[in-house]
């Protein structure tokens, strides 16, 4: 019997309970008034202070003076201890998944330590997760995109040349009194078939698939100005390290959706489009003399941000009232994505 009872104490113990959050600011905030109204009980009973029964009224400032002592270590303490919760909720008010990195740091309050690293953790795992669903997002846009432009360039694009072609050998047959009108129809085509081209070409650009980034940008730049009139100047080093083909892509849609707003909202008659190499990273910026004013986060602007996220790169926007607006983006480590 005893040594079936020594086997049996000998046998697998349940693992102890981890005490949870709760606990553990339960636990402190008990020690905490614990000690204060402990010490309190100590220097009443030690020193050379008395009350009597009835309170005289001479006591009656010694034992406020105790009372004030003793409440006020104990909102100092308490203050003290849940400080990082202050912290905590201001983190989880303006937190942002397109704009990363904004975390709580640990204060170096043991029981709340916990706590943060799960909120921050929680970031982390919510960021990733966007990150992932908009990677999928943006490139099943990018495949639709390209089917589009596929379909307006192959189907609509030859159906419209088959009908300049057939107008002009109509107008070579036609008498006078009727060339004149097939001649303005042939040139409504022709415009249209320009148009076409355009979109095509705004949809798929490949100009970046065939030339490379910087014919691509310089492209983008001049379609920009054919279309409104305003002027881009253009700044790009020479010696840009190689990109990867999400990279370069992310750059181009980045400036094209920065101009495209340029045309819609800013009023501007000047831009400057530049993209430089600095020490260990790459800067696209595009800045334009426009009225500026406040930035409504549209679905362009949120795009803008949601493709940033993907290659690692940080995005500014700054728009000062009549300044201007300045868009920004700076890809960190860029050689390396490659």
């Amino acid at each position: 019997m005893s040594d079936r009872t020594d086997r049996q104490s000998d046998g697998p113990r349940a693992a102890p309970r981890a005490r949870t959050p709760a606990q553990a600011l339960f636990r402190r905030l008990f020690v905490i008034n614990g000690l204060v109204f402990t010490v309190g009980t100590l220097v009443l009973a030690l020193s050379p202070a008395t009350v009597s029964s009835p309170v005289l009224l001479a006591e009656v400032p010694v034992l406020t003076v105790g009372l004030a002592l003793i409440v006020a270590a104990n909102a100092l303490l308490l203050r003290a201890s849940l400080a990082p919760l202050d912290a905590l909720a201001a983190l989880m008010q303006r937190v942002d998944l397109l704009r990363s990195g904004d975390r709580l740091t640990d204060s170096g309050n043991g029981d709340l330590t916990h706590l943060i690293d799960t909120f921050n953790a929680m970031l982390d795992r919510l960021e990733a997760e966007r990150s992932a669903a908009s990677a999928y997002a943006l490139a099943a846009q990018e495949g639709e995109r390209q089917r589009i432009a596929r379909e307006l360039h192959d189907e609509i694009g030859q159906s419209l040349t088959v009908v300049l072609l057939g107008l002009k050998r109509a107008a070579d047959r036609a008498p006078d009194d009727l060339r004149e009108e097939l001649h303005t129809v042939q040139e409504t085509v022709r415009a249209s078939l320009d148009e076409v081209r355009q979109v095509a070409r705004r949809l798929r650009p490949g100009v970046l698939e065939d030339l490379g980034l910087q014919s691509a940008l310089s492209a983008l730049s001049s379609d920009f100005s054919a279309v409104s009139g305003v002027p881009v100047t253009r700044r790009v080093d020479p010696g840009l390290p190689a990109l990867s083909g999400d990279v370069e892509l992310v750059l181009y849609r980045i400036a094209q959706e920065s101009l495209t707003n340029v045309a819609r909202h800013a009023h501007a008659t000047r831009v400057e489009l530049s993209l430089t190499a600095g020490a260990g990273h790459l800067t696209l910026r595009i800045t334009d003399d426009g009225r500026g004013g406040a930035l409504q986060e549209g679905a362009g602007i949120r795009g803008m941000r949601e493709r940033a996220l993907l290659i690692g790169a940080r995005l500014t926007l700054a728009s000062a009232p009549g300044g201007g607006t300045d868009v920004r983006l700076v890809i960190p480590d860029a050689a390396e994505r490659s």
